[in-house]
């Protein structure tokens, strides 16, 4: 069954819709930056390799965009980890990083997520120079998910861009 995490609308919890169209949380001034989600930084660790995919059987996706433009990011790295079968978030194998293509979107397959301290979930992270560091944590549905969309939009480093 396949969910969407909106995460630009996200406050301090997530947010899951049905699948369609992201929808992105607007206002007088374009979209709103996405928030740190309680949790996100949760077994992080610093630069994660650039990978073709952790496996498969689950498809991690999603759209970056700049806050305040709600214009795409292109070639930015997105961190993504989470546990699986073959171990838990620490698990090399578990982690990796992938860049969004000229349109922001990003895709990364891994092998079926299991439950590690409570719902199964995975952690998406942005951290590079140039926009606000970024730590999601989206927690998946059932268990029996096989994907999840998570789009969100960075503060440019210093600017004044809406928070969501």
């Amino acid at each position: 069954m396949k969910r969407t995490l909106i995460a630009a609308a996200l406050a301090f919890s997530p947010v899951l819709a049905l699948p369609g169209p992201p929808a992105f949380a607007q206002n007088a001034s374009g979209c709103a930056a996405t928030e740190t989600m309680r949790g996100g930084r949760n077994n992080y660790i610093a630069n994660a390799p650039a990978v073709e995919n952790l496996g498969t059987g689950f498809v991690v996706s999603g759209t970056v965009r700049e806050a305040g433009t709600c214009a795409p990011l292109a070639n930015v790295r997105v961190q993504i980890w989470t546990a699986t079968e073959r171990g838990g978030e620490r698990e090399p194998t578990n982690r990796g990083s992938v860049m969004t293509d000229a349109q922001g979107n990003f895709r990364l397959e891994t092998s079926p997520i299991v439950p590690q301290f409570g719902q199964a979930h995975i952690h998406v992270a942005f951290d590079d120079p140039g926009y606000e560091t970024l730590f999601l944590r989206p927690v998946l549905q059932s268990r029996n998910d096989t994907s999840i969309v998570v789009d969100f939009n960075l503060a440019p480093t210093g600017g004044d861009a809406p928070k969501s």
